[in-house]
């Protein structure tokens, strides 16, 4: 097993390395003058030509890939054109945000989904088959800024029950220690016993939340479906129910176990995806998450913000690609050989 995920960890450098460097040539290649952008369109030649040289902007350009791959290796992205902070800094205040609400709706997604999916393969053809693949179609042919407008003006606007954007309510005292609010909302209950923090997290979590897993919801539903009803038709299972095994033994126990390996490369996938995808859905409900920071940084042209956030999700992405293969390893032990 510690060979495999050496030899996994070793492919990662250079799958890195073309990424970062992808990123490079298209954002120099990209239209538009960062100097410009930041200045404005009345600033001088002289002020251009300063910022262009305090920027590197002036150098060759394999100059600007090494010194780029320099700072890369350490973390370091510069600062923000738009708002002179450090990238680093920023993309730490944004993309736990973004970690969160994916891993609830990968939350939300992977239980219904598997769910739906096993309950279709067993009763295929069925009213319940039906009804579960049609809402799978429904959910992944579904624009995701339509669903999230329609839960607000449902759930926010004529039921007053969640609110409509943000991360805690505004009037609340609250100071992250993580970033990450849930976790934070549970260590404030233990140094004041107050649930409140926690409530209002969870509230403002909901909505934004399942916006996002429907998509991951069909997809892993349908795949679910697929490889159930592969593994149900196979020998072992007619043996298992042969012998006299109770229909739940031998569905959960012997045919899900053995289905799970395509359903764990759709999940890991689709989690992935959820990390640089949720621009929509932040901006619907103004979830200061990475994919509106980036949405922001692409729009102001500023450059060293969005090689730094693109490196990090794709980054990100990888590793959970990763995850997923240590996953295979350990479901499926003839994989590592």
């Amino acid at each position: 097993m510690l060979k495999y995920i050496l030899k996994r960890l070793l492919l990662l450098i250079p799958t890195v390395w073309g990424v970062v460097t992808l990123v490079f040539i298209m954002m120099a290649l990209a239209p538009g003058d960062p100097a410009q952008v930041m200045l404005g369109e009345r600033a001088s030649k002289k002020a251009l030509e300063n910022l262009r040289q305090e920027l590197g902007l002036n150098q060759p350009l394999h100059v600007r890939y090494w010194k780029y791959l320099k700072r890369t290796s350490q973390l370091d992205f510069g600062k923000s054109i738009k708002s002179g902070q450090k990238v680093i800094d920023e993309i730490k205040a944004h993309f736990p945000a973004t970690i969160e609400m994916s891993i609830v709706a990968m939350f939300f997604a992977t239980f219904i989904g598997i769910v739906a999916g096993v309950l279709s393969a067993s009763k295929q053809y069925s009213f319940i088959d039906y009804s579960s693949m049609f809402m799978a179609l429904v959910g992944v042919s579904m624009p995701i800024f339509w669903l999230g407008l329609v839960l607000i003006i449902i759930f926010s606007i004529n039921l007053n029950l969640l609110p409509t954007g943000g991360r805690i309510g505004s009037r609340m005292f609250f100071e992250p220690i993580t970033n990450f609010y849930l976790i934070d909302s549970i260590i404030y209950i233990f140094k004041t016993g107050n649930f409140a923090y926690l409530w209002s997290t969870i509230k403002h979590l909901l909505l934004p939340s399942i916006t996002l897993s429907t998509i991951p919801v069909a997809i892993i539903a349908r795949m679910t479906r697929s490889s159930m009803l592969e593994v149900l038709n196979q020998d072992y299972i007619r043996t298992a129910r042969a012998k006299g095994l109770k229909e739940n033994v031998v569905i959960y126990k012997h045919a899900l176990k053995n289905a799970m390996l395509p359903i764990i490369t759709v999940i890991g996938l689709q989690f992935g995806l959820l990390l640089g995808g949720a621009v929509l859905t932040e901006t619907i409900f103004s979830w200061p998450g990475l994919g509106k920071w980036l949405y922001n940084a692409i729009e102001a042209r500023d450059f060293p913000s969005v090689q730094g956030g693109i490196i990090i999700i794709s980054t990100t992405f990888l590793f959970v690609n990763l995850f997923v293969d240590i996953l295979y390893s350990y479901l499926n032990p003839k994989i590592k050989y």
